[in-house]
């Protein structure tokens, strides 16, 4: 048994001697798609000449925080903000509609190491937060909606060393949203067309520069 406790001591404390923090900042772009949210703009506001595509682009800001585990395995919370926004005209003036979506994730990644470089492949899950606000032509007035939802996220990133303690980060994002209906006291978006409430459930594929700090 004293040779058993030895050895675990010896092992966390190699452990802790590898041990390390990284602190990462990016900004990219999403191309998501919300299908049933695209078919509500599209079968109520845009005209036959301005529908919404299959994919469209949103701004996104992200910050993490990684601890190395191993020299291979990372653990890491990730806090993504994504910023959608979409404006039409018609006949009797401006339909407009802006969603923010908070979405942290725990994130686990496997890791590669070389000299003056690393990649990370990592898949991970978090709860996710919604937030619109409608503004419907001719009535002059907004609601604003929220839901609560989950999401999942699979990531690949690469880092190029610029100093000692400072890499350029260029990442690759798959997310699949689960961000539910939006409601405002219980009444939510409905789509009269299609018979149905709006979802904002989403699939995106996104890309991000930004910087890592290795503290």
């Amino acid at each position: 048994m004293k040779y058993l406790s030895s050895f675990i001591l010896v092992l966390l404390m190699f452990s802790v001697s590898y041990s390390q923090v990284q602190v990462r900042g990016s900004m990219g772009v999403d191309f998501v798609s919300t299908p049933s949210l695209y078919d509500y703009i599209n079968q109520n506001f845009a005209g036959s000449n301005n529908q919404i595509g299959s994919f469209n682009a949103a701004v996104i800001f992200s910050g993490e925080v990684d601890y190395d585990v191993s020299q291979s395995y990372e653990i890491g919370v990730d806090l993504g903000y994504r910023l959608f926004s979409y404006n039409t005209q018609n006949t009797i003036g401006t339909y407009d509609l802006t969603y923010h979506n908070f979405m942290p994730t725990l994130i686990n990644y496997y890791v590669i190491n070389g000299e003056g470089y690393q990649f990370k492949f990592g898949a991970g899950a978090g709860v996710r937060f919604l937030s619109a606000e409608e503004s419907i032509p001719g009535t002059g007035t907004k609601q604003n909606y929220s839901s609560t939802g989950f999401g999942i996220l699979l990531r690949g990133a690469g880092n190029t060393r610029l100093s000692d303690n400072v890499y350029i980060t260029i990442g690759v994002d798959a997310r699949y949203d689960l961000n539910g209906e939006p409601s405002n006291g219980g009444k939510t978006l409905y789509n009269y067309a299609s018979q149905s409430n709006v979802n904002f459930n989403s699939l995106s594929l996104g890309l991000s520069l930004g910087l890592t700090f290795y503290l």
